[in-house]
C-alpha cells in the first residue's frame, strides 16, 4: 500500500486544517452567488399569473407572478429594488427549477437591510 504523507488543506472560517479528503467532495458544485439582476426559479412548476410589464419599477417584495408547483400556488416577490428589463416567462408556461424567469436593472437606491 503507498504511503501518502501528503493531505490536502482544507480551508473553513479563515482556518487551514490537513485532511483527507473524499473522491465526492472533490467533485462536489462549487458555490456561485445568486445574481441579483435575474429572478430565477426556485422549483419546477407552472407559471400561473404574471404581474409585471418591461420597463416597470419594482420595489423589494413587490409581487412579480405566480408560479404553480406540486398543486400550490407561490407568489414570487421582488428580491431588490430594480426595473423589470425583460421577462422571460408566459402564462400558462412550465419551467425547471433555476430557468431565470425576470431578468432586472438594478436601481442605485437598492439597500441590503430589510
Amino acid at each position: 500500500m503507498e504511503d501518502k504523507n501528503e493531505f490536502p488543506t482544507l480551508t473553513l472560517d479563515d482556518r487551514e486544517y490537513k485532511t483527507l479528503l473524499t473522491k465526492k467532495f472533490s467533485r462536489r458544485k462549487k458555490y456561485c452567488a445568486p445574481d441579483p439582476t435575474k429572478l430565477t426559479a426556485f422549483i419546477p412548476g407552472v407559471i400561473q399569473k404574471i404581474y409585471v410589464e418591461k420597463g416597470m419599477e419594482v420595489k423589494r417584495g413587490e409581487p412579480l407572478l405566480v408560479l404553480e408547483a406540486m398543486k400550490m400556488k407561490n407568489d414570487v416577490f421582488s428580491p431588490v429594488n430594480a426595473i423589470v428589463k425583460s421577462i422571460n416567462v408566459e402564462v400558462g408556461e412550465a419551467v425547471k427549477k433555476d430557468q431565470v424567469l425576470i431578468e432586472f436593472d438594478l436601481l442605485k437606491t437598492n439597500e441590503s437591510s430589510s
